[in-house]
């Protein structure tokens, strides 16, 4: 159509000269015919065009929505979750960390106390007023382990004492080499400090000995 409108246009205007050159009025009109056929044509497809808008228009706004792709939305919807679940998590975790914490400083009872032999023992189905046990230094546990000094244990209860122990009165005792009753897995008690006598008294017979 807009083909034909230009060939209509070049034409009332060739119409034109013509009519300029030679002076008749035929010419003029046939110019002007030109042109009013050409206004017709720009028309004629103006409506054309109009048309095919409204109709675009109208089947775009029936159609449904383009769906989202599902891929992003899977994402975001994983990574919301996973927010979530990772918040959630990391609040558990703290909260069980704080009362482990909590745990360790106010349920369990300090090592070589009376506390300790009348919680843990206890529930266990140990004497409830057994005594803790003896904190050895490091140096003590070497000389410890190599003797064959005699202590005495209890059967079926953890601690290893010194014969002189005062806990020991009226109960049915093993005697025992002190470095297999550490192997054993016997703890020495914190009432006779079996492993720093005995210790003591190998240093003792050591510089006697060298002496």
């Amino acid at each position: 159509m807009l083909f034909f409108v230009l060939i209509l246009v070049l034409a009332a205007l060739g119409a034109l000269i013509a009519a300029l050159v030679t002076t008749k009025s035929l010419f003029a009109w046939v110019s002007i015919g030109f042109s009013a056929a050409a206004a017709l044509g720009l028309f004629v497809d103006w409506i054309k065009r109009r048309r095919a808008a409204r109709r675009a228009g109208a089947d775009g706004g029936d159609r449904p929505p383009a769906p989202e792709d599902e891929s992003s939305t899977r994402s975001g919807e994983a990574g919301g979750d996973g927010g979530e679940v990772s918040a959630t998590t990391d609040a558990t975790d703290d909260a069980e960390e704080a009362a482990e914490k909590a745990g360790d400083t106010t349920g369990k009872p300090q090592a070589g106390s009376d506390t300790e032999a009348a919680a843990g023992p206890a529930a266990a189905g140990l004497p409830a007023d057994l005594p803790g046990e003896e904190e050895t230094d490091a140096a003590d546990v070497l000389i410890v382990c190599e003797l064959s000094d005699e202590v005495l244990v209890i059967d079926e209860q953890p601690r290893y004492h010194l014969a002189a122990c005062g806990w020991l009165t009226g109960k049915e005792t093993i005697p025992i080499a002190v470095s297999e009753a550490r192997e054993l897995g016997f703890t020495p008690c914190a009432r006779c400090r079996p492993d720093a006598t005995l210790a003591e008294r190998a240093r003792r017979k050591r510089v006697a000995d060298t002496g």
